[in-house]
């Protein structure tokens, strides 16, 4: 019997290993690829869309539009017009809460003004506008009213818990969790004055006040 060339044993091995799977892993990746852009181009035009045209202007096929894509390519991701929203909403919350707590990398901070005032943020813009065209249709819709419910309790919660954080509060001392709790539908309220009128000043005064009372409760 001959020698072995060891280095044609090594190429034939790998050439009879990797010729056809090679094929199939180029071929699926891009295809997961262009799946996971897909719902995250539907998601970001379904808050747009809500943001804009309120509940009874975003349908699915004014979304899937604006996202360019097919209504059946939508409808393959998000069965159902109720889907696409409450995952749209519950997705910008979940990046807007990631983006909070980027901006304080460290945790807890002793600038509790400059927390303040990014809590207050998350009520002013195309996401507090969006879900509240969507607590609005919720109110009206009874297939939408728990699923939104449920949506809210979530963020809710969430949001609370970044706050908790952030502020360092102790929720154990008497008035700490309401203290906080109030801060933030304090903040809900600015944000819904925000949608007809760009009042910043009062908005400053206010989160520089608040500043203040939560120093003097939270200690």
């Amino acid at each position: 019997m001959g020698a072995v060339n060891p280095v044609n044993t090594v190429n034939t091995t790998v050439t009879a290993v990797t010729a056809v799977p090679a094929v199939d892993r180029v071929d699926r990746v891009p295809k997961q690829d262009r799946s996971r852009a897909t719902r995250q181009r539907l998601l970001e035009a379904a808050v747009a869309c809500l943001a804009e045209h309120g509940w009874a202007g975003s349908t699915v096929t004014v979304v899937a539009e604006r996202a360019g894509v097919s209504r059946g390519a939508a409808q393959h991701h998000f069965p159902t017009r109720e889907d696409l929203f409450t995952a749209a909403v519950e997705y910008v919350a979940e990046e807007r809460s990631t983006a909070l707590r980027a901006l304080f990398p460290q945790g807890a901070t002793a600038d509790r003004r400059a927390v303040i005032s990014a809590l207050v943020d998350l009520y002013t813009g195309p996401l507090f506008r969006a879900a509240l065209h969507l607590w609005v249709a919720a109110s009206n819709e009874d297939q939408l009213r728990p699923r939104v419910t449920e949506l809210e309790a979530r963020v809710g919660r969430e949001t609370h818990r970044i706050a908790v954080d952030l502020l360092a509060a102790d929720e154990s001392k008497p008035g700490a969790r309401e203290t906080v709790q109030g801060l933030l539908d304090m903040a809900r309220g600015l944000g819904l004055a925000n949608l007809l009128t760009d009042d910043g000043q009062r908005r400053e005064r206010v989160v520089t006040q608040w500043a203040k009372l939560l120093e003097e409760a939270l200690g």
